[in-house]
């Protein structure tokens, strides 16, 4: 019959989408905090425990002071990124340069292209996080992938290097530094205990690094 308005169908998990159906149906849900596209398939997230919360806000809580330090850098939490046409990932939190970078902000306020680093809290190594996500992030290239498994408390960060994640390595202190965001210095065993001073007293370090400031002027100039 003319003038009827085809049906919005709900998302449900399992369902294989078209970014553009999945992003129509996403959109006809304003209640629905947190759902996925990998490899064409939905994924939507449970209701958000403790478990998840928490270790979310810890990395929430490093990764602020390096973005407020370092203009041209942009830190977004639980955005939609538009990876390619079957994969329309949203990450716990992800660092982008905003000119010049892999990715760009699109006219309808999406995320278009790879970050160069993400961020995933995952429950335990049997996550999607660490099997179809991780794959698709290499593949589009995202530069550095950080992953805490919760329950194994463990924090696994890789670098994209000739198409593979290599982890990247503490030093004997403990901390971890990106390679891609000079001064983002990373104290693992601190995080995992929960010892958010020493969390920030390692990035500091790295923040007064001339490696940070040098990166600072770079984007500057771009």
């Amino acid at each position: 019959m003319r003038g009827i308005v085809p049906k919005i169908l709900p998302l449900e998990n399992g369902d294989r989408l078209t970014r553009a159906e999945f992003e129509r149906r996403y959109e006809a849900m304003p209640h629905l905090k947190k759902a996925e596209l990998i490899e064409g398939i939905v994924y939507m997230g449970s209701p958000v425990r403790v478990i998840h919360g928490r270790p979310h806000a810890s990395i929430m809580s490093w990764l602020s002071p390096y973005w407020m330090a370092t203009s041209g850098v942009d830190l977004l939490i639980d955005t939609t990124v538009r990876l390619d046409p079957d994969n329309e990932p949203q990450p716990d939190a992800l660092l982008r340069i905003e000119e010049g970078g892999q990715s760009t902000i699109s006219e309808d306020s999406y995320v278009e292209g790879a970050p160069e680093f993400i961020a995933e809290i995952a429950a335990s190594s049997a996550s999607y996080d660490l099997r179809e996500k991780l794959r698709v992030y290499r593949r589009n290239q995202v530069q550095e992938y950080l992953i805490w498994q919760v329950y194994e408390q463990r924090i696994d960060w890789f670098r994209l290097r000739e198409g593979e994640y290599i982890p990247l390595q503490a030093d004997e202190t403990g901390i971890i530094k990106s390679e891609v965001f000079p001064g983002l210095w990373l104290a693992v065993p601190a995080l995992l205990a929960g010892n958010l001073v020493a969390v920030q007293s390692a990035l500091q370090l790295g923040l007064a690094t001339p490696e940070h400031q040098a990166f600072i002027e770079q984007l500057r100039n771009r």
